[in-house]
C-alpha cells in the first residue's frame, strides 16, 4: 500500500492482493522512523465512511457494497471528503496501483494492476 499526502489530500494506492485483502475486511501497513515511532495506516470495510488519526494510526473505514462493487469492477478509484472543524475538507482518494510505463529500479510491480497505456508505449 502506497500512501501520499499533500496538505488535506490523502492518495492511497493498492496492489491487486491488498485490494483482495481489503474486499476481505481489511488491509494495513506502517512506516517506522528512525526515533522508533511508527505510522500505521489502515483501509478497513465498514457501514459507512469515516476516516481518523488517532495514537499515530490513520484509519480510513469505507462502506462495504462500495469496496466490494469497487474490487470487481474496472473502476480505478473510490473518493470521499471528509469535513474539517474549520469548514474546509480532506480529501480521500484509495486507488488501484498500475504498473509504470518507465522501468523503475528496485521496484517490485509483479501485483500491480496492467496499465491500461501499456499498448500505447514505446518498447
Amino acid at each position: 500500500m502506497k500512501l501520499r499526502i499533500k496538505g488535506n489530500t490523502i492518495r492511497v494506492r493498492l496492489t491487486q492482493t491488498e485490494v483482495t485483502q481489503l474486499k476481505q475486511g481489511q488491509v494495513k501497513e506502517q512506516t517506522t522512523f528512525p526515533n522508533g515511532q511508527t505510522l500505521h495506516y489502515i483501509l478497513l470495510k465498514s457501514n459507512a465512511f469515516e476516516i481518523s488519526f488517532k495514537q499515530n494510526t490513520l484509519q480510513v473505514a469505507l462502506p462495504n457494497k462500495t469496496v466490494d462493487n469497487w474490487a470487481t469492477s474496472d473502476k480505478v478509484e473510490l473518493k470521499n471528503q471528509a469535513s474539517l472543524p474549520n469548514g474546509g475538507t480532506l480529501d480521500i482518494s484509495i486507488e488501484k496501483d498500475f504498473k509504470c510505463l518507465t522501468e523503475r529500479p528496485h521496484e517490485d510491480e509483479s501485483d500491480m494492476y496492467p496499465n491500461p497505456l501499456e499498448s500505447h508505449s514505446k518498447c
